[in-house]
């Protein structure tokens, strides 16, 4: 005990001190019949009532005193707690901002989570481009209960369909999503940003009441990740507008550019060919003309994907310009180029059903180093093309190949395959 402390007289002293001034009140107040003096003995009955009431007065203040104290300091530890989470939210953001993609803001969820709350597991769900589905970004769990699934259809969720955070807790009988599963609590608040929902924010426990006791904080987490989601979302999109092309998805021609030419120098320090097919839509003018634009637009989007349906991830399949797609086969030499041409020309010709028309393309296929060098490989290819459309369309050509070298130079030919 300090100084100080020792110094103050305690409540139960003063309540001591009380009872002793009311006992010698009322004694004095018994002996006056008995006293001559009465005047006397009546001053001082007064004085120690007044003292007695002066401490019943200095105990009641002392308790209120003590009650404010107590008040005051419960009030400066939720201003501590709330400047903490202030910080830590801010802290938050400031790291959002470096986030490249949904899988570092995740990461810097879940250590604020951590930090914040934790106690509990707790997921994160994002959109998917078509938006039928959040797929599971990020997962960290305090219990042996909570395994998040992979993905969540929308559909399922109250929180989605409401706009608002929900509460499962079976526990208490609360209504649960369809996708909910097992005994654990989850409070599922959804993250809109500028009246658009990107993702879900799932926190989770075994108790269901303390859940709501982090309603608020849960609120200010999803918050602060909702507009992390819609920049990251909006760089994607920009991103991705200036890489593919807007009718068919497919790669536009900058970046088929630039693929080619990092493919091209790769197969140049590994000695690996690579291989290019020239695609182009036989009559497509006509086709247009007799069914609409919009009926040759569908043919070009199903043709695109029939493409890429056929070809192998590494592949890059490009809208070279109008009609005409380009694909870069890396490490593929010109025999296997032709049987893929072949395939796709296939693929290609049966959409004649599905749309009700003639649908069909050309094929010219060249590769580096047999039939061209890195110049004039799109060239040789389109060469190629050419003898396709003048051999009656609806076929594959190649590039001659090249001579073997003897001590001249041979310069690229062509001659139908």
């Amino acid at each position: 005990m300090s100084f100080l402390e020792r110094g103050r007289p305690t409540q139960n002293s003063r309540r001591r001190r009380l009872y002793s001034c009311q006992g010698l009140g009322a004694l004095c107040l018994l002996v006056i019949p008995f006293v001559p003096n009465l005047a006397a003995v009546f001053v001082a009955c007064a004085g120690l009532m007044l003292t007695a009431v002066q401490h019943g007065i200095s105990l009641r203040l002392g308790a209120k005193s003590e009650e404010l104290i107590h008040h005051n300091e419960v009030l400066l530890a939720d201003a501590e707690m709330s400047r903490h989470q202030t910080e830590e939210l801010f802290e938050m953001t400031d790291m959002l901002q470096s986030a490249e993609g949904n899988i570092d803001a995740g990461s810097v969820l879940e250590a604020t989570s951590l930090r914040l709350l934790p106690k509990f597991s707790g997921g994160l769900y994002v959109f998917n481009n078509s938006r039928d589905r959040l797929d599971l970004a990020k997962s960290w769990s305090r219990h042996n209960e909570f395994s998040p699934a992979d993905t969540l259809v929308p559909d399922n969720c109250w929180a989605l369909k409401r706009g608002k955070p929900h509460l499962n807790d079976p526990r208490t009988g609360t209504l649960c999503c369809h996708h909910h599963s097992g005994e654990i609590a989850t409070l599922e608040i959804p993250m809109v940003a500028r009246g658009t929902v990107y993702g879900l924010l799932m926190l989770a426990t075994a108790e269901g009441s303390e859940l709501q006791e982090i309603k608020r904080v849960g609120r200010a987490l999803a918050d602060s990740m909702s507009l992390a989601l819609s920049n990251i979302a909006l760089r994607e999109k920009l991103r991705t507008q200036s890489l593919r092309d807007p009718l068919t998805g497919l790669y536009n021609r900058r970046y088929m550019e630039d693929a080619l030419d990092r493919y091209l120098s790769m197969a140049e320090r590994n000695s690996d060919p690579t291989s290019v097919i020239m695609i182009d839509l036989d009559h497509f003018k006509r086709l247009n003309d007799e069914h609409g634009h919009a009926k040759g637009d569908a043919v070009l989007r199903d043709a695109a994907v029939q493409l890429v349906g056929a070809l192998r991830p590494a592949d890059v399949v490009s809208r070279y310009g109008g009609e005409e797609l380009l694909v870069i086969l890396p490490a593929c030499p010109l025999e296997d180029a032709l049987l893929k041409a072949e395939i796709l020309r296939g693929r290609i010709e049966s959409l004649s059903d599905m749309h009700g028309c003639a649908v069909s393309a050309s094929f010219g296929v060249a590769c580096v180093p047999t039939t061209s060098g890195k110049a004039d490989l799109i060239a040789m290819a389109d060469a190629a093309l050419y003898v396709a459309k003048q051999g009656g369309r609806n076929c594959v050509r190649s590039a001659e190949q090249r001579a073997p070298r003897s001590g001249g130079t041979n310069g690229p030919r062509l001659a139908a395959a």
